[in-house]
């Protein structure tokens, strides 16, 4: 067995614990840190196969950006373990039986014979000039250009039905029309009054102003 291969296997292992762990841990920062750890493994792993580009973005973006953004919602947001327990033995059996299809579809898939991994060759090296960048940007523009489209269409209704699902209208917010703001005259929002002047004589009354 080469370096490669134990480098390979180790971070494949890495990675499978740190997913089990991801959905087996009660504490939900444990869980995000377990899920950076898998994205870092997962990068390692990009490396190996010569997909800098991919292995960079996955450590900027998710690990950088998102999982940070995570770990401040559950650290700031006071979540109630046991209530979030309470609906899980009776979602279990429908949760065992979509786990065990998905057990049967990777088994079928990787242990059948249109899997093939054992014939699949090592990535040749790449050249000095090679980038992986415009390589990846030529396929997804070019041969994969509607594809790519199509995904950006469902991320963008999802983006919507989200925003639509936690939309509530609450009683006490006040909430402002812009249109009816921008038609504001000045006449609407100021009256100016005109009223006489008065001054005091020296009896103590008031004089009205002429």
């Amino acid at each position: 067995m080469t370096f490669s291969e134990l480098v390979f296997y180790f971070f494949s292992a890495t990675l499978v614990f740190s997913a089990l762990g991801v959905i087996t841990s009660r504490n939900p920062v444990h869980a995000a840190l377990l899920l950076v750890l898998a994205f870092c493994t997962s990068a390692a792993l990009w490396m190996q196969l010569q997909a800098e580009f991919l292995a960079i973005t996955l450590v900027l973006v998710y690990v950088g950006a998102v999982m940070v953004l995570f770990l401040f919602v559950v650290m700031m947001l006071d979540i109630n373990l046991a209530r979030l327990r309470e609906g899980f033995w009776s979602y279990l059996p429908l949760g065992a039986v979509v786990a065990l299809l998905l057990v049967v579809e990777m088994v079928i898939v990787l242990g059948g014979r249109f899997a093939g991994f054992g014939e699949v060759p090592a990535p040749p090296p790449l050249p000095a000039g090679y980038s992986n960048t415009k390589e990846l940007g030529r396929l997804i523009y070019t041969e994969y250009v509607y594809p790519f489209e199509i995904a950006a269409v469902i991320l963008l209704v999802a983006i919507v039905a989200a925003i639509a699902l936690t939309l509530r209208r609450r009683k006490q917010s006040k909430y402002i029309d812009p249109a009816r703001q921008v038609e504001v005259r000045r006449q609407d929002r100021v009256r100016i009054v005109q009223m006489p002047s008065e001054s005091r004589d020296e009896g103590g009354g008031r004089r009205a102003g002429g």
